[in-house]
């Protein structure tokens, strides 16, 4: 792989819950190339999704250091911060939340278009359709409201309006895991697609390994808050070394989809 995209060492998290500290991170380090997909996995309540939003910023972490495209990450601020977000999108289980149910599918991606100043308002529709395509839809969806088209429909429009920013790492935090059985296995593929075409790298956020390794170069193992075992994705799935990692295996159903690593 290639020099760090993103590199994070010695992140730290505490909550405090019914008077209880709580370690949500212990000292937690990765490091994702671009292109490369590393999936991270774990039990509920392991510090997954609270890693997450460490790296993507929506909180802070007490202790360690975040670079991203060779910057401190953490070091920025204001406009500065705004304008490199665009460059680190997140993709949330259920869409439907984190959109305006009213909105139209053509708003939801029209909104990071204009808020970057990334089209003028003639080129957006233009723009917001080539988008819509790129994720197996039609343009002619951009006049329907969110809450009208299937789950499925909202996780694809959700990643195109992650992708309208041309990031070069987009985090998914449980993307698929609502999903059922079918939908989700297209959706694997559009992203492992999009990710060929694009160069995009992912941090894949599930509690599924069979999932995680569908679409994984590498898995990091969390628990505990802590990353507790890494290495090729292939390698963990057929020889896990960590507990943790060899009851996600045991429990995990079989998926067959070949990594990207396989390809």
């Amino acid at each position: 792989m290639n020099a760090a995209l993103l590199s994070a060492a010695g992140l730290r998290k505490t909550f405090f819950s019914g008077g209880r500290r709580v370690a949500a991170l212990d000292d937690v380090s990765l490091d994702i190339a671009p292109g490369e997909t590393l999936g991270l996995v774990g039990p509920s309540g392991s510090g997954k999704s609270t890693l997450a939003r460490v790296l993507m910023r929506l909180i802070e972490p007490d202790a360690g250091t975040i670079r991203f495209e060779g910057r401190d990450w953490l070091a920025v601020r204001g406009a500065a911060l705004r304008g490199m977000r665009r460059r680190m999108q997140m993709v949330f289980q259920d869409p439907l939340s984190a959109f305006n149910p009213r909105a139209t599918v053509g708003g939801v991606i029209d909104e990071p278009l204009r808020i970057h100043g990334i089209a003028d308002r003639r080129a957006r529709p233009a723009a917001i359709g080539a988008l819509l395509e790129q994720v197996g839809l039609p343009p002619s969806l951009a006049a329907r409201a969110i809450h009208e088209i299937s789950g499925g429909q909202r996780q694809r429009v959700a990643i195109a309006r992650a992708l309208a920013t041309n990031p070069a790492l987009m985090v998914l935090d449980e993307a698929v895991s609502a999903l059922d059985v079918s939908v989700r296995g297209r959706i694997l593929e559009l992203l492992v697609d999009l990710q060929r075409r694009r160069g995009v790298a992912y941090l894949f956020v599930s509690h599924d390994i069979a999932v995680v390794r569908a679409v994984s170069h590498r898995i990091a193992v969390m628990d505990r808050g802590a990353i507790v075992e890494t290495g090729p994705a292939a390698d963990i799935v057929s020889a896990p070394k960590s507990a943790t990692a060899k009851a996600l295996v045991a429990a995990a159903p079989r998926l067959a989809f070949r990594t990207p690593a396989d390809a």
